[in-house]
């Protein structure tokens, strides 16, 4: 009687198994977290659209060079699949980034189809209805953190005009998504306290110093602190810098050179009479008014080099009016790695720099 007992109680055990639903199964089944590199976005798109005027323009718009570097790099990384080569591999579903491009006019392609069913009727009734509609975003299709942008247009034509007037926001969509990331590569040692709390007491600046960067000088008669990192692969350096504002030709080409040269005969080599200096001559300097903190700001990119030895590398600064005292800080972040892709790096100076508060 108890073996029939046990054997009854066995399968039931089966059958409620059996009986679960899809719904709870998927429930059960673990969500991968998806995976991939900062600045790298996977474009799905038919072949045809990819190796005529829509993948020329993802390719100019969206892999670009990264503005001012000594060797060309671009502002994404690029992997393209159609949709069945997405889906023939696993793993290729799991990344962070997705752009799929569609004609949905054309209602035969893959791409066509798989955006319609993830957008739905309702969606494609008002891209149909509405132009201004020609871009979705989407989250965790396939994995967590994930996103997937999805670009549609009625002609090809339309999609090549749609893709260069939404290219910034694509730009901006992934660069959001992967700040999370690249906080998390700059602050992987926590935050330096007793350098924020000398750059603040000391220069009247307030931003979030990474544990790895050391004080390399302090000089209070100049006013100019200089933090560094160093690895056996990466040469990372921070000046900050305050002086009395004059006139609006100090925030000139012209006028920050002047200021960034000053700088530069802090640095230098074991070779004698070396020093930085800006070359814009190889590489143009580029400008562009920006607003830190709530400040007016010039931001400032191109290359250095030691004048009589052979170094150098890329630099960003960001000359900021300071009202209150009259005065301009100037944040400069300047990298040497030889052999070295510098994007990244460049990068993540960036983002220290966007959290500067006077």
């Amino acid at each position: 009687m108890n073996s029939m007992i046990k054997l009854f109680f066995g399968l039931s055990t089966l059958l409620l198994i059996g009986s679960c639903s899809s719904d709870m199964v998927d429930k059960l089944t673990p969500v991968p977290i998806a995976y991939g590199k900062v600045n790298e976005l996977v474009v799905v798109a038919d072949k045809d659209l990819w190796d005529g005027p829509v993948g020329d323009t993802v390719r100019y718009y969206l892999s670009s060079a990264y503005i001012i570097l000594p060797q060309p790099e671009p502002l994404l990384d690029i992997r393209y699949y159609t949709p069945k080569e997405l889906m023939a591999v696993t793993g290729r579903q799991n990344f962070r980034n997705y752009l799929m491009l569609a004609n949905l006019a054309d209602q035969d392609s893959p791409t066509t189809k798989l955006i319609a069913d993830d957008i739905g009727s309702e969606g494609l009734r008002k891209a149909k209805e509405t132009p201004s509609f020609n871009l979705s975003i989407g989250n965790n299709k396939w994995a967590q953190d994930q996103i997937l942008m999805y670009q549609f247009a009625f002609t090809e034509d339309q999609l090549v005009e749609r893709l260069k007037k939404n290219a910034p926001v694509i730009l901006g969509r992934i660069n959001k998504h992967d700040s999370e990331i690249v906080d998390a590569n700059i602050y992987q040692g926590g935050i330096n306290t007793e350098m924020v709390s000398l750059v603040n007491a000391r220069m009247g600046v307030n931003f979030k110093v990474p544990y790895d960067y050391f004080l390399a000088l302090d000089d209070t008669t100049n006013n100019t602190i200089w933090l560094r990192k160093e690895t056996s692969a990466l040469s990372s350096n921070i000046f900050i810098h305050r002086y009395p504002y004059v006139d609006k030709d100090q925030f000139s080409k012209t006028g920050i050179k002047k200021t960034l040269n000053e700088l530069g005969l802090y640095v230098s080599t074991n070779v004698d009479g070396t020093y930085k200096h800006i070359n814009d001559i190889d590489l143009p300097m580029y400008t562009s008014n920006v607003e830190l903190d709530g400040n007016f700001a010039v931001e400032s990119r191109g290359i250095w080099e030691i004048v009589n030895d052979y170094m150098g590398g890329p630099y960003i600064s960001y000359s900021i009016l300071d009202p209150k005292s009259n005065e301009i800080v100037l944040v400069e972040g300047f990298v040497h790695a030889p052999s070295k892709k510098k994007r990244d790096y460049m990068q993540q100076l960036e983002y220290i720099f966007r959290s500067v508060k006077l």
